[in-house]
């Protein structure tokens, strides 16, 4: 979708003055919704919106891959010294109840939520078409269930809020079980399945949006959280049969010129010269390729050094995988928009390159387009090359697995016991999805976390403990609403 339709909520939803000083006084949390859901470009405009909170620092432009730190992937790395100190401390797991890191993870999808919330409400009443009206409905019941799922993998109990708050209500909601809020997220993907229309209906400007395809992925992907294999079998050869395919080239899915492709289900999309400051929630522009450009490299516009590969995770490509090319920098690596890299450039040795946008497109700190990629057709794959491993049908697996293993010019696997298998594709994933946002919640989740320990003492990481499979409930928080309980442990 073009990309200035993500920020309609801000100019029609929060729209309460003309006056520019109201507006910037407006909290950003808050809807003035009297005026408002007449027509179908209302329902399209409160959509937008609630799209939003996704692009934000909070969520995908610093938070959400910033886990892959905190999954033994990377180090900060950055400007040194105190220097990304929240990330560092969530790293080495020594996190407090006021780290800022978390606090923004707790807060960054509760906006979104809200939005939903109104949607889902004032939608229905709507006299506007059976299209807009069903697509606005599965876009806004696919974004609170995705919402929520980031909340309940980092915090598990949540506050479950379905409905917008009216005066009298009660506004300091107790936590509610992750069953029940995993009952919820599953009934929200369901109905977004049953109401978004398939990605080949989208026009080419409303390409981005969430598609049925989306949907379905993202509740294969719950299921594989809860461990419900055949739901992630018949879910992921539902994708399959919707069309989706991988790229030839894996690069293909980091090009800011080739969004959107067959193989994305869902990215959060970004664009250039989006006409607000770079510090804004409402900035339009990634941050990954200011942020993990070479520090004092000038490779990229930007370049402050964050998220340098550490030699384990390096060392863990099989030789002759093609993807290490294009997920790092490395002394002798191929150049980077005619640039040598250098060893020094990083306190490992090695920088991030997936997500690197050449100054010829990102000619300024400040306006990538680059998007984020939150669920590929590999990702797909390789949940169902898990899953039926995991239901004894581990040759069945194979050729999943081997798929993806193919476009990185790996040998196919074979003939490998259940349980070596199981290793196999977990550590593909990791290769595959790389930085991407999903290493911590694959540790975390196979055998209640143990997975996750184990590795992560291997690795050095040895503060990790039982606790830290779960962040904490910020302070914050907890002061002005008294009955969020903590988590044990903090």
């Amino acid at each position: 979708m073009k990309i200035t339709k993500y920020i309609g909520i801000s100019i029609a939803l929060f729209l309460v003055s003309c006056s520019k000083d109201i507006l910037e006084k407006a909290p950003l949390d808050s809807i003035n919704t009297e005026n408002f859901f007449k027509t179908e470009a209302d329902a399209i405009a409160a959509v937008n919106g609630a799209y939003q909170p996704l692009q934000w620092p909070k969520l995908y432009n610093m938070r959400m891959w910033t886990s892959d730190i905190m999954a033994g992937n990377s180090l900060v790395g950055a400007g040194g010294g105190s220097d990304g100190q929240e990330t560092q401390d969530e790293a080495n797991f020594v996190t407090s109840t006021d780290n800022q890191g978390v606090l923004d993870l707790w807060r960054g999808p509760w906006p979104g939520i809200l939005r939903c919330n109104i949607i889902l409400q004032k939608v229905p009443g709507m006299s506007i078409s059976n299209n807009i009206k069903n697509r606005s409905l599965g876009e806004a019941y696919f974004l609170r269930a995705h919402y929520y799922f980031i909340l309940v993998r980092y915090f598990g109990d949540v506050p479950l809020v379905t409905v917008p708050p009216n005066p009298g209500d009660n506004l300091l909601p107790k936590r509610t079980s992750k069953d029940e809020v995993y009952k919820q997220i599953i009934g929200d993907l369901e109905n977004a399945i049953k109401l978004l229309p398939p990605r080949e209906q989208y026009s080419a400007s409303d390409l981005g949006r969430a598609s049925n395809g989306s949907a379905v992925g993202m509740l294969a992907k719950v299921y594989l959280t809860m461990g419900n294999w055949q739901k992630v079998v018949d879910l992921c050869n539902q994708v399959k049969s919707l069309g989706y395919a991988l790229n030839q080239n894996y690069i293909d899915n980091f090009n800011p010129l080739k969004k959107n492709t067959i193989e994305s289900l869902f990215e959060v999309q970004y664009a250039a010269n989006g006409g607000y400051g770079f510090w804004d929630n409402e900035n339009q522009a990634s941050w990954l390729s200011t942020f993990t450009g070479p520090r004092g490299s000038d490779m990229v516009a930007g370049g402050w050094g964050w998220n340098q590969p550490t030699q384990e995770f390096v060392a863990s490509y099989e030789a002759g995988d093609l993807r290490k090319d294009v997920t790092i920098l490395y002394q002798g690596s191929p150049k980077f928009d005619g640039k040598d890299y250098l060893s020094s450039y990083s306190n490992t040795g090695f920088n991030l390159r997936k997500f690197l946008v050449p100054k010829s497109i990102a000619s300024s700190y400040d306006n990538s387009p680059m998007n984020f990629p939150v669920l590929r057709y590999a990702d797909v794959l390789l949940m169902k090359a898990e899953a039926l491993n995991e239901l004894n049908q581990t040759t069945d697996a194979e050729t999943s697995l081997n798929e993806v293993r193919t476009r990185a010019g790996l040998p196919a696997i074979h003939g490998l016991a259940k349980d070596v298998f199981r290793e196999k594709v977990l550590n593909e994933r990791r290769m595959e999805l790389a930085f991407e946002g999903q290493r911590w919640f694959d540790l975390i989740r196979i055998n209640n976390g143990t997975y996750g320990l184990n590795f992560l003492h291997s690795i050095g990481r040895l503060n990790a403990t039982d606790k830290h499979l779960l962040l904490p409930i910020p302070q914050k928080e907890r002061d002005t609403n008294p009955n969020l309980t903590q988590n044990p442990g903090y």
